[in-house]
Parts: C-alpha cells; structure tokens; sequence
C-alpha cells in the first residue's frame, strides 16, 4: 500500500469533500435550518453571486447531501432541502465552527 495521495475512499478525504468548495459549508449552514428556495438562499447569503450559488447547490445536489424540488404551476417555484445523507454533515460543520473559533482565539492571544 502506498500512501503518496490520498485515497478515494478515505472517509476523511469523503467528507472534507462535500463541504469543499467556496460558499459550500454557509450553504449547507443555511439549508440545514430547513428547505429554503433560491432566492431565500440568495437573500441570505448576499455576496454570493447566482452563478456561484447556482454551481454549489447543482454539486451538492449531485453528492445526494441536497434535494431539489420543483413545483408546478406557474411560476416554478424551487425549494432545496438537505437530504438524511446531507443531515450527517451537522456534526461536521459545528466542530469545525467550534475548532476555527479556538483557532482565532490562539492568533489574538499570540
């Protein structure tokens, strides 16, 4: 066995996965306090441009971490919700919330 990169299917390297990519882990924030539409999205998160938005929920979407449902009728309205296997990530985000504020706790304290 070599280790010169990291393996596919290291559980590490899964999970650091779904939350990479710019603006993926405040997505994910956002959803996880429930279904919210694009635009909600959008408002929440003013920075984010739609293109970027857009590519972030269409790869979470991907991943299964994300649902998206269209409704009928005119106009189509889009809700985007976090999925059972999305919902595992909650421990993931909250520890390294937890581990970046002790982190900047040290950098004030140097």
């Amino acid at each position: 066995m070599t280790w010169d990169r990291p393996a596919e299917d290291c559980p590490v390297e899964v999970a650091l996965a779904a939350v990479s990519g710019r603006w993926a882990t405040l997505v994910l924030r956002n959803l996880l306090h429930g279904p919210q539409s694009f635009s909600s999205l959008r408002a929440s998160l003013p920075s984010l441009s739609a293109k970027v938005l857009t590519e972030r929920l269409d790869s979470l979407v991907a991943q299964g971490l994300v649902s998206c449902t269209r409704s009928r009728g005119f106009p189509v309205r889009t809700s985007y919700a976090v999925t059972a296997r999305g919902s595992l990530l909650r421990p993931l985000l909250v520890e390294l919330y937890r581990t970046g504020e002790a982190l900047l706790g040290e950098v004030a304290q140097d």
